[in-house]
C-alpha cells in the first residue's frame, strides 16, 4: 500500500460508504498511480490531438429552398454549385485612376487554387469604388483555409495608400476569423480572487483550478480529435473551455469545502475525502448527469454542426468530471491536512459554512417569515427582466458585426456605402425550365417582375445553363442579410411573386442563396426549440423525481429554470438586439440572435442551474429526513449552500462574462453574457428568494409522492447521511 500521509497507511472504506466514496478513497491510497495515469494521459490525447490536427468546419448545414437550389446549381451549373466572395477595391479619388492596378489583381487571382472564375470589376456610381466576385470551386467549409488565405493576400497585395482592397463574403469570413480574446485567462484570474477569498487558502483555491484546467486541457484534444468524425465549428473549442472551466471549477469547488468541512469536524484527511466524496462528489456526478442529459436535448434538432457542438461539449464534460471524482482525490491525498497552506490576510474562512447562526441562515429566516412577499417580488423581478424575451428575432448575424479590423467588415461597410446594403447578401434563384426555351420568355418577364418588386435593388440577367433547361438569377435586396427586412422579401418572393409568375407553366423556381439558407436554417432551428425545451425538462423531472421522492420539487425546479433562462434571453435581446447598454458591452451594431444560442443556451444554463438546485436540495433533504421539520431544513440547508453557491455562481459569472468582454467574436459574446446573467439570477433571485419562499409556502407537501407513483419509480439517492459515514 502507498502511503496516505504522515503516519497513514490505506485502510478500509467505512461501511455504508457508496460508490464514489470508494472510488475517492482507493484513488487517494493510490495517487502516484492516479495522477501517473493523468499525465500520461494527458500527454497521448495532445500527442494524439497535434498529430492529426485539428478539422474545424463551419459548416452550418443547409434546409428548405436553400440547399435545393444548391443542389440544383451543384447539378446544372457545376461552376456556380461552390461559394462565391468579392473582393472590393475603393479609392480616396476616383476609382478610374487605379484601373490597370485592379485588372492586374483580377489577373494575379484568376489562377490561384479554387478558384473558378472571377467576373470583371463592377463600378459604383460615387466613382470611387468597384468590386468583383471570385466564384469557388466548393462551398465554404470544404475549402482549404490556406487557399482562401492565398486569395486574400494576393488581392491586398495590390492595395496601396490610394487604393484600399478588402474581402467578403462566406469563404472570406470561414477563413478570416478575429484572434482569440484573452477570455479564459480573464475568468481564471477572476476565479483564483474569489476563491482566495471564499477559502482563505492557496493550496485550497489552486486545487479546483489545476482540476478544472486539465479537464479543460483534455476536453481540447478531445474536441479536437471529435471534428475529424463530426462537424465541429471552429468556436467549439472556446465553447468547450467556457462551459468545462466553469463546471469544472464548481464542481472541484464543491468538493474541496466539504473536504476542509469534514477535517474541521475532527476526521482524518482519508475519512475526510471519502466523506466528501460520498456526499459532495455523489452530488456532483447527479449534477453533472442533468448537464449531460439537457446537451442530449440539441441531438434532437437534427443538424451536423449542432451534434458536433454537442458531443465535443459532452466529452469535455464527462472528462470534468473524470478529473473531479478521479484527479482531485488523488491531488487532496497529496494535500492532506495541509490544504489550508499558505492563507491570505484577513480571510473569510473564519466564518464556519453551515453556521446555523450565520448571515444566510439569518437571510433565510427573513423570506421564510415573509414567503409572499418576498417570492412574489423575485417573480415580478424576472418576468421583467424576461419581458424582451417576446421581440427575440432569430437570424444568422453578417459580417457587419465582425471587428472593425478585419477585411470581412471592411468589405461590408464599403459595398454598404456604395451600392446599398442589399449587395452584402444576394438571393440566388435557380429556375427549372423543362420546355427549354419555349419557358424563357417566362422568365424573362419574372425578370422583369422581379425590378419592381419592393425591397429589390437590382437584378442580374439569368444565366442559362448550356441544354437551356435551367436558369440562375441574381438578386440584390435594398435590406442587409440579417435585416427583418430581407427575411420578408424571400417570403414574399417564395409566396406570392414567384407562384403568380409561374401559375399555369411547368417552371420552377426557388429562392436560394447565403442569405436565403440562413432564413431557413433561423426557421428549422426555432420550430425545434420547444421540442428541445420539452424533452430536457421531461428528463431533469424524471430524474429530480426520483432522487428527491417528489412531485413538487420537480415541478418547481423546471419552472424556476425556465425563468432564470427567460431572464438571459431577454437580456440578450435587449442588448445584442436593442442595443440597451451598448457602450458598456461594446456592442457597434445591432442585430438579431444566432438560432443556434438559445438552443445551446437553454440545454446549458439548465444543466448548471440544475447543479445549484441538486447542491441545495441535497442538504435540505439531509436535514428534512433527520428533523422532519421543513422549515428547519430549509434553513439549514441555504445556511449549509449559500456561501459556496454563491462563490461558485460569482466563478461561472465572471467566467462567462470574460467572453463579453474578452473575446472579439459576437456570437461568443452573446452566448457568454446570456450564460452569465443566466447563472447570476438563478443563484441569486431563484436559488436564494423564490426556492426558500416557494417552500416554505408548500411544507411538508414539498416532499410528498403518490404511493403509487413512489412503487414503480426508481430509487436514486444523492447524498448518503453523515450518520452513515460515521
Amino acid at each position: 500500500m502507498l502511503a496516505t500521509g504522515p503516519g497513514q497507511t490505506a485502510g478500509p472504506v467505512p461501511q455504508g460508504v457508496n460508490r464514489p466514496g470508494r472510488i475517492g478513497g482507493w484513488c487517494y491510497d493510490h495517487r502516484r498511480i492516479v495522477l501517473a495515469a493523468w499525465i500520461i494521459g494527458l500527454l497521448a490525447m495532445f500527442g494524439a490531438a497535434s498529430g492529426l490536427g485539428p478539422h474545424f468546419k463551419d459548416n452550418f448545414g443547409g434546409v428548405g429552398q436553400a440547399q435545393q437550389v444548391q443542389d440544383i446549381l451543384h447539378e446544372q451549373f457545376p461552376s456556380r454549385s461552390g461559394d462565391s466572395a468579392r473582393v472590393v477595391f475603393h479609392s480616396s479619388a476616383s476609382i478610374d485612376a487605379a484601373t490597370d492596378r485592379i485588372t492586374e489583381a483580377l489577373n494575379g487571382i484568376r489562377p490561384l487554387p479554387t478558384v473558378v472564375s472571377v467576373s470583371p470589376p463592377v463600378r459604383a456610381d460615387d466613382g470611387r469604388t468597384a468590386f468583383a466576385t471570385i466564384q469557388f470551386d466548393a462551398v465554404s467549409a470544404d475549402l482549404a483555409k490556406p487557399d482562401v488565405q492565398r486569395v486574400i493576400d494576393t488581392a491586398r497585395s495590390y492595395a496601396r495608400p490610394d487604393l484600399d482592397v478588402a474581402l467578403g463574403g462566406q469563404p472570406i469570413s470561414v477563413a478570416v476569423k478575429p484572434k482569440p480574446g484573452p477570455s479564459e485567462a480573464i475568468g481564471i484570474g477572476a476565479a483564483v480572487l474569489i476563491m482566495l477569498v471564499a477559502f482563505g487558502s492557496v493550496v485550497a483555491m489552486g486545487l479546483p483550478i489545476l482540476v478544472a484546467l486539465v479537464g479543460v486541457g483534455v476536453g481540447y484534444a478531445v474536441v479536437a480529435l471529435v471534428s475529424h468524425l463530426l462537424t465541429e465549428p471552429s468556436f467549439g473549442p472556446a465553447l468547450m473551455a467556457m462551459i468545462g472551466l466553469g463546471v469544472g471549477i464548481d464542481y472541484a469547488l464543491f468538493i474541496v469545502t466539504r473536504y476542509r468541512q469534514a477535517l474541521t469536524d475532527g476526521l482524518d484527511p482519508r475519512e475526510a475525502l471519502i466523506h466528501a466524496m460520498s456526499t459532495a462528489g455523489r452530488a456532483v456526478l447527479f449534477a453533472g448527469t442533468t448537464v449531460l442529459i439537457s446537451l442530449c436535448g440539441l441531438f434532437l434538432v437534427g443538424q451536423q454542426f449542432l451534434d458536433g457542438l454537442a458531443a465535443g461539449t459532452i466529452l469535455a464534460v464527462l472528462t470534468v468530471l473524470a478529473a473531479t471524482v478521479t484527479l482531485l482525490p488523488a491531488l487532496l491525498g497529496f494535500a492532506g491536512p495541509t490544504i489550508d497552506r499558505w492563507h491570505v490576510p484577513r480571510p473569510l474562512r473564519s466564518a464556519t459554512i453551515g453556521a446555523e447562526r450565520g448571515p444566510w441562515s439569518r437571510w433565510s429566516r427573513v423570506v421564510q417569515q415573509r414567503p409572499v412577499l418576498c417570492g412574489s417580488a423575485a417573480l415580478f423581478a424576472l418576468l421583467v427582466l424576461a419581458v424582451p424575451t417576446v421581440a427575440m428575432r432569430l437570424a444568422f448575424s453578417d459580417s457587419g458585426n465582425d471587428p472593425a479590423g478585419l477585411t470581412t467588415r471592411q468589405a461590408y461597410d464599403l459595398l454598404s456605402d456604395a451600392y446599398g446594403p442589399g449587395f452584402n447578401g444576394p438571393l440566388v434563384l435557380a429556375a427549372e425550365l423543362p420546355g427549354g426555351t419555349t419557358d424563357h420568355a417566362v422568365l424573362t418577364g419574372f425578370e422583369q417582375r422581379l425590378t419592381t418588386v419592393p425591397g429589390v435593388a437590382r437584378v442580374a440577367a439569368p444565366l442559362y445553363n448550356a441544354s437551356g433547361d435551367a436558369a440562375v438569377l441574381t438578386v440584390y435586396p435594398t435590406s442587409d442579410p440579417q435585416s427583418a427586412d430581407t427575411a420578408a422579401l424571400v417570403e414574399r418572393l417564395r409566396n406570392s411573386v414567384v407562384p403568380q409568375a409561374t401559375t399555369g407553366t411547368d417552371v420552377r423556381i426557388l429562392v436560394g442563396g447565403q442569405t436565403a439558407a440562413g432564413i431557413d436554417e433561423s426557421a428549422h432551428l426555432g420550430t425545434r426549440l420547444p421540442w428541445v425545451i420539452g424533452l430536457v425538462i421531461l428528463l431533469s423531472f424524471v430524474l429530480l423525481m426520483a432522487a428527491f421522492r417528489s412531485i413538487a420539487i420537480p415541478l418547481k425546479a423546471a419552472a424556476m429554470n425556465l425563468l432564470s433562462i427567460g431572464a438571459a434571453y431577454g437580456a440578450i435581446v435587449a442588448v445584442y438586439q436593442w442595443g440597451w447598454l451598448s457602450a458598456i458591452f461594446g456592442v457597434t451594431r445591432t442585430g438579431p440572435i444566432d438560432p443556434w444560442i438559445p438552443l445551446m443556451m437553454f440545454t446549458i444554463t439548465f444543466g448548471l442551474s440544475m447543479d445549484y438546485e441538486v447542491f441545495l436540495l441535497s442538504r435540505i433533504q439531509e436535514e428534512w429526513r433527520r428533523r422532519q421539520d421543513n422549515s428547519a431544513a430549509v434553513t439549514h440547508g441555504i445556511a449549509a449552500t449559500g456561501r459556496i453557491i454563491t462563490a461558485a455562481a460569482a466563478i461561472m459569472v465572471c467566467v462567462f462574462g470574460s467572453f463579453v468582454i474578452g473575446d472579439p467574436l459576437r456570437t461568443l459574446n452573446v452566448f457568454g453574457l446570456g450564460l452569465a446573467v443566466a447563472i447570476l439570477v438563478d443563484a441569486t433571485v431563484v436559488r436564494m428568494i423564490l426556492v426558500p419562499a416557494i417552500m416554505q409556502l408548500l411544507g411538508p407537501a414539498n416532499w410528498w409522492l403518490p404511493r403509487w407513483l413512489d412503487r414503480i419509480t426508481p430509487r436514486l439517492a444523492i447524498e448518503t447521511d453523515d450518520a452513515q459515514l460515521r
